[in-house]
């Protein structure tokens, strides 16, 4: 797919050495999101999609374990004290069409943040207004989160992560 030069203009990475930085990052982006937000997660298995969003859960005040890969339910909705989280893994549908028996359309109507798991397989049914962020292994800690902002509500992501050093540096431990 060949991006705009508008989409170029929204296009930023930011590379994270470790999980601790990953944490730091989604503290960045929960503080900068939209209230109502659609984005997508692409990324190999193992990349770090779920650890991306239990992350964001715990930037909102959700409780991380509580958010697992919803591979086998699909779609799974986190209410927290700022708000909802709406998190889907449509890695088992072989296309949009499918979608309609997993409850899709009542999950994302209501407000908050969802975030998408291999988008690819439903890609007709995706928003054009998202953010689409790629993780990139770069090694056993290290990744690369590539993101794509498809709407000038997401602006403001960038100017927050150019705000802060690149690359996320790694936390010290307490």
């Amino acid at each position: 797919m060949t991006s705009t030069p508008e989409e170029c203009r929204r296009a930023w990475s930011v590379t994270v050495p470790d999980e601790a930085a990953l944490a730091e990052a989604a503290r960045v982006l929960a503080a900068a999101l939209p209230t109502r937000a659609f984005v997508t997660l692409e990324g190999d298995l193992g990349a770090g999609k779920t650890t991306f969003v239990k992350a964001i859960a715990a930037a909102v005040g959700i409780d991380p374990a509580e958010v697992v890969s919803p591979t086998f339910g699909l779609i799974h909705v986190h209410d927290g004290p700022r708000g909802r989280i709406v998190h889907a893994d449509m890695y088992r549908l072989g296309s949009a069409a499918e979608l309609r028996e997993t409850g899709w359309e009542d999950a994302i109507a209501g407000p908050g943040w969802t975030f998408v798991e291999w988008p690819g397989r439903i890609a007709s049914a995706l928003p054009d207004e998202r953010l689409d962020i790629a993780i990139r292994i770069d090694s056993e800690t290290a990744r690369t989160l590539d993101f794509t902002g498809r709407s000038a509500d997401y602006d403001p992501l960038r100017r927050a992560f150019s705000r802060r050093d690149r690359p996320v540096p790694p936390r010290s431990s307490p």
